[in-house]
């Protein structure tokens, strides 16, 4: 993993995207040269070339990444990954086809357009077939030696198990540090007979990861670790493992000392300033693409059902301030006739036809445009919560208030990397993204998650 503005990458994935970008920009001086190829002054100098490779290989980018090409998680295979790779080249060719007619300088021709998209797609796929076969070599991954056997160290293996082969760590073994139950397979724990430097060098170890829960009394080697560390082997606690490998802060690995004394959870003028900057200037261009689909959601939804077409909610903003929130209606006006609220159901009754499809495509969500413009909410952070909900979760779940030292956003991290949250249960699993989120929040995340939102709305994940 690499650490990009606060954000962790994986080496591979960054080293695909590098890749691909080569082979985008690439394509379009290849294919002008296979269709001029006879006639070189046409294409002896780069510059005329260079604005439309920069925009194709942008364009694609992030068209793929929007059909989930650059997710960590591999969980599909070949042929899911030819028809999102059909899908985000197809809507590339009519975007460029567009920007090609209103912007007549950037053109090149349909054939020297053709080739150098043919010539991409082609170079795309074997880099991707690449990857998935070197993804798959557990020389190319880091080793790490875990210490401890609990129910902590059994959590490392559910990370393996749910990235799959692009997971960039090979977990060599286990450790005993105390403990006399062990929660993971017996057939990896290794012998603690030669001392842990040796245990390091036999298996060639590059990462020791800790996972003991009571540290004191001697339960950690700390002798032997500082060793190991000092001869150049990383030594991780298991919060920030799981921060890297899993983009979410584990709440039964923290504690309040971590947070204060780590680095992370900073707030800042110019940090603030920035994103305030970019959200207004992103709600203006929304509001005025989007007017004409939020006037025939508006139409339909009053068409369909009696009751208005927009609907108040009060939730809780930043610092626990409460607003209220818009959104188009997409439930029937008795959805909460008894008054208490309700957490969204799967396949939820009270939601009427138009309310379905709009909820599927995000558009109900549209209005909230208007809460960024207003400043209660920005494009990307927590999502915020009603106060009857928030009360019970303060009491339930620890570190819950966290997530309101910053705006409340109409996506977040929590949305894209977690399906839709619907119970207590569900509130704890999103905290620890949101949690991510506060320690981490910059304008790349920021980016990254905007994007990630465009393939929740193209491939409906997540909809209740």
């Amino acid at each position: 993993m690499i650490r990009f503005f606060r954000h962790y990458v994986p080496a591979s994935i960054l080293l695909l995207v590098i890749a691909e970008a080569i082979i985008l920009g690439s394509a379009i001086y290849l294919g002008a040269g296979i269709r001029f190829s006879g006639d070189t002054p046409l294409i002896q100098s780069a510059d005329p070339l260079l604005p439309t490779a920069l925009l194709f290989t942008v364009t694609m980018l992030l068209l793929m990444a929007a059909f989930g090409l650059y997710d960590i998680e591999w969980g599909w295979g070949i042929k899911n990954l030819l028809l999102r790779l059909g899908l985000a080249f197809g809507l590339g060719l009519m975007i460029m086809a567009q920007l090609f007619y209103f912007i007549p300088s950037l053109s090149l021709g349909r054939g020297v357009f053709l080739l150098g998209f043919g010539v991409s797609l082609a170079g795309v796929i074997l880099a991707r077939l690449g990857y998935l076969q070197w993804a798959n070599l557990n020389t190319l991954k880091s080793r790490v030696l875990v210490l401890g056997t609990g129910s902590r160290a059994a959590k490392v293996e559910d990370i393996l198990a749910k990235r799959g082969p692009s997971c960039g760590i090979q977990v060599v073994g286990y450790i005993p540090a105390g403990g006399t139950h062990h929660f993971v397979p017996h057939e990896r724990i290794l012998q603690t007979d030669s001392p842990l430097s040796d245990l390091v060098d036999r298996h060639q170890v590059n990462e020791i990861l800790l996972a003991v829960r009571d540290r004191r009394g001697g339960g950690l080697p700390i002798a032997d670790l500082l060793e190991c560390k000092l001869r150049g082997v990383r030594v991780t606690e298991l919060s920030t493992f799981f921060e890297r490998e899993n983009g979410h802060l584990q709440l039964d690995s923290m504690n309040a000392s971590w947070m204060i004394l780590g680095e992370g959870f900073h707030q800042g003028m110019l940090r603030d300033t920035v994103k305030r900057v970019f959200d207004l200037i992103v709600s203006l261009m929304l509001l005025a693409a989007t007017s004409p689909i939020m006037l025939i959601a508006a139409i339909l939804i009053k068409l369909e059902s009696h009751g208005p077409v927009f609907y108040r909610q009060e939730r809780v903003g930043q610092h626990g301030r409460p607003f209220s929130i818009f959104k188009f209606r997409s439930m029937r006006a008795d959805a909460e006739k008894d008054g208490r609220p309700q957490w969204a159901k799967k396949n939820d009754n009270r939601v009427t036809l138009v309310g379905r499809f709009i909820r599927r495509t995000r558009i109900d969500e549209l209005p909230q445009v208007f809460n960024v413009f207003m400043g209660e909410m920005s494009f990307v952070g927590p999502r915020p919560e009603r106060p009857y909900f928030v009360a019970d979760l303060n009491r339930q779940i620890p570190y819950y208030g966290v997530r309101h030292t910053v705006k409340p956003g109409i996506t977040g991290w929590a949305q894209v990397r977690y399906p839709y949250g619907a119970s207590i249960e569900d509130a704890l699993e999103k905290l620890q993204y949101d949690l991510y989120y506060v320690k981490n929040h910059s304008l790349f995340l920021d980016l990254m998650i905007l994007t990630q939102t465009a393939q929740v709305v193209l491939l409906g994940k997540g909809v209740r």
